[in-house]
């Protein structure tokens, strides 16, 4: 871990207990982000990208837990910390857009109450000085007339003004770190490219780190500097935006791309990637991916491939690859 590493992701494990047995959804996976950095974690749903953004703020509910690993964030470990102190952590230096402003947002309390009352739970100033950071958070996120909509409820606001509201809740404690979940799935297209928009200029000048949980690469390929793609709970390829979008190593990550509509012809048919996901009760020896994989050998079915750098420069978890 380099001076300017904000987050260390060291073998992180997170198990579900389910009539007594134990399932596991985030198999021991490992990354780093430095101060400022931009990452996304892409895959399919059940790929265990939600479940690793709530394993590193130890967000897991039961049946839920993490069950080993490091989350070392500016030098303490996550996993360590009971529940005040990481409650000073969540929410304060590690800020989380979840997918739906609606279920974010408290529908009774207005957007002045839920900003006010959050920057009060955290830092130690007055209702007052709470106020002025909350309008100077709603300018940032380009809400208009911002005295005006503090005193408003959620349900006054459209889905993506709702969305830079959550985001502007985000950004009250000026973290060093956003994890975002799927930030733009309710919305359409068009706000979406705003939304991602947003986040990329706040990075750049907030200095801030972002995990970007998404399922769409095209999106990836506009905000984040490093993709780790996941499969069933694990990391099969780690490497820059670039490097994915022009050689990407792993089967997984080819169909992905394939599949981009953007990447077929109008005359051919769209690509897909046979077969689906396993789910964390049904995960087969050796690769995970070894039953919908058109390259898969004997050595495929029978051992987990390890995550490696290759002559790439991309850490893949492949035995075909080299």
């Amino acid at each position: 871990m380099n001076k300017h590493t904000l987050l260390s992701v060291q073998g992180l494990k997170v198990d579900f207990k389910l009539r007594e047995k134990i399932f596991t959804a985030v198999d021991g996976i490992s990354f780093d982000l430095d101060r400022g950095q931009r990452l996304g974690l892409v895959g399919e749903s059940g790929a265990g990208k939600s479940v690793t953004g709530f394993g590193i703020i130890n967000l897991i509910s039961k049946p839920g837990f993490v069950s080993g690993g490091a989350v070392l964030f500016e030098g303490r470990d996550l996993t360590k910390l009971g529940p005040e102190e990481i409650r000073q952590i969540r929410g304060n230096r590690i800020s989380m857009i979840f997918q739906d402003p609606m279920m974010t947002l408290n529908p009774v309390l207005t957007v002045g109450t839920q900003m006010i009352e959050t920057l009060l739970a955290h830092k130690n100033i007055s209702k007052k000085e709470a106020e002025a950071i909350a309008l100077e958070k709603l300018r940032k996120v380009a809400i208009p007339s911002p005295e005006k909509r503090l005193s408003q409820y959620p349900h006054e606001f459209s889905g993506g003004m709702r969305q830079r509201i959550v985001i502007a809740i985000a950004l009250l404690t000026s973290p060093s770190l956003i994890i975002a979940d799927e930030p733009t799935t309710a919305l359409d297209v068009t706000i979406q490219a705003d939304i991602m928009e947003l986040l990329l200029e706040l990075c750049e000048s907030e200095n801030m780190a972002l995990i970007l949980i998404t399922h769409d690469l095209a999106v990836v390929s506009q905000v984040a500097e490093r993709v780790a793609v996941m499969y069933a709970g694990n990391i099969v390829e780690l490497a820059s935006t670039k490097d994915i979008g022009v050689r990407p190593q792993h089967p997984y990550t080819k169909g992905l791309l394939a599949a981009l509509p953007q990447n077929v012809s109008r005359r051919e048919r769209l690509n897909q990637i046979p077969g689906s996901m396993p789910s964390i009760t049904s995960k087969s020896v050796g690769c995970a991916f070894h039953k919908r994989c058109s390259y898969a050998e004997d050595i495929c079915k029978t051992t987990v491939p390890p995550l490696e750098l290759k002559a790439s420069g991309a850490s893949v978890a492949c035995h075909l690859v080299k």
